[in-house]
């Protein structure tokens, strides 16, 4: 028997929308062929970036990320969908290559409700994604997971375990802002609208966010000290801090290279 024939003869289904995100496309197509296999419908992202609109656009039901992810990666990428209205009870199953201490724990810290190191064998993420799916399931309300016995191990009876109930905090300030220098969109290279002299990215700060994407500031200083000044992704308009623009600098002006 093959094991997608086990996974899907011998245990429950799973079921949800798992958004699969990691930037190697083996490891995608594994996790993609065994959670089809057990009920789920599955969406692959292999940045965050990417990973952040799709999640979005559409709320998943579960995110399994990878850490090391191009553009936005897995630590920016918790804590962004943490702090949407929309996602922030989704539960987030990381399975990182990085297992220092210090890595796992800052993975919990920006929103993972577990964390995995690899090498872990699929038949465990697909256990954990059953578990934190119907915890999800519970906690909004909706059917409940009835208890499942467990495999009982060489000369121990088998038990029935009920899913524990977890409880989420929904955050409900939409436009709560926090700040980064690992923001969802890059920050672009701009000129200073005073003397033409390249402007250098200190940081961005993340606000609310649209249907599709969440709305970011990015902080410029001058390297001729003209000023301060913060660019705004959604309008591509470049605004001064303070008293940074002359009273003749005019709005259309282009701050793109």
């Amino acid at each position: 028997m093959t094991l997608h024939h086990h996974l899907a003869s011998s245990e429950p289904q799973a079921g949800g929308r798992i958004l699969v995100v990691d930037a190697d496309e083996t490891t995608r197509a594994l996790y993609r062929d065994s959670l089809i296999v057990v009920g789920c419908d599955v969406v692959e992202a292999s940045d965050g970036r990417d990973a952040l609109t799709k999640a979005l656009v559409r709320r998943p039901t579960l995110v399994i990320t990878e850490i090391e992810l191009p553009l936005v990666d897995g630590y920016a990428l918790c804590e962004i969908l943490r702090r949407d209205r929309m996602t922030a009870d989704v539960p987030i199953l990381v399975v990182m290559a990085d297992g220092r201490p210090a890595n796992v724990e800052r993975a919990r810290r920006a929103g993972a409700d577990t964390v995995f190191v690899k090498p872990t064998s699929i038949e465990k993420i697909l256990d954990e994604t059953r578990r934190l799916v119907a915890d999800s399931k519970y906690a909004r309300g909706g059917d409940i997971a009835p208890a499942r016995d467990t495999p009982a191990r060489s000369g121990e009876p088998t038990t029935r375990v009920r899913l524990p109930v977890r409880t989420r905090t929904v955050r409900t300030k939409v436009f709560s802002r926090f700040t980064t220098t690992t923001p969802p969109a890059s920050p672009p290279a701009l000129l200073c609208p005073c003397c033409d002299s390249p402007l250098t990215y200190e940081r961005s700060h993340i606000g609310g966010v649209s249907d599709r994407y969440p709305e970011q500031w990015d902080d410029f200083v001058c390297s001729t000290s003209c000023g301060t000044f913060q660019y705004r992704h959604r309008t591509r308009k470049l605004r001064p801090v303070g008293d940074s623009l002359p009273d003749d600098f005019q709005a259309s002006h282009d701050p793109l290279r």
